[in-house]
């Protein structure tokens, strides 16, 4: 078996994939929601998650990996601590106290970046994490994400210049 297709059965066995009525945090209506939050606080599933990026990365010149919060930061955590590599945090909005940073952890410019994601369905919350990245001098070199809904992120990444890559496409599980 494949580390996609164990991947692919652990998200089954700990029923990620919920069929029903839902809304998206777009406000879009779906017949399925995709728990990653469930997933990610799944240990065998983080370290798997975490096992085929830094696979994907290993021959890459890689300075970072970052997550914009909440729910990449277990992912990029995972993937830091499986590839040895120093790990950034994207806010959603800078903070109004402390440090008032937008991404926390050392960030210098010229860094080589992969970002991570747990699920994409436009991918514009992912967009606005990359472009904090590139406006404070980082270079994401790839994107990740766990699952993509396919619906739009792929093209969306495309006509900005970046590939995404999905672990899985949400067609593969269904």
């Amino acid at each position: 078996m494949t580390s996609k297709e164990y991947l692919i059965d652990l998200l089954k066995e700990n029923e990620v994939f919920l069929k029903g009525d839902f809304t998206l945090s777009s406000g879009k209506k779906s017949d399925y929601y995709i728990n990653m939050k469930k997933a990610i606080t799944n240990p065998e599933i983080l370290s798997r998650i975490a096992k085929l990026i830094t696979e994907k990365i290993a021959n890459d010149d890689v300075d970072k990996v970052a997550g914009p919060a909440l729910g990449a930061v277990p992912i990029a955590t995972a993937v830091s601590l499986e590839s040895k590599l120093p790990l950034l945090m994207i806010r959603k909005e800078k903070k109004g106290y402390g440090t008032s940073k937008l991404i926390e952890g050392e960030l210098n410019s010229g860094d080589n970046v992969i970002v991570v994601e747990d699920v994409t369905t436009t991918g514009a919350s992912l967009l606005k994490a990359i472009n904090a990245i590139k406006e404070n001098g980082g270079n994401v070199t790839r994107a990740f994400v766990v699952v993509d809904r396919q619906e739009g992120a792929l093209s969306e990444f495309d006509d900005n210049g970046i590939k995404l890559e999905p672990l899985i496409l949400v067609n593969e599980f269904f």
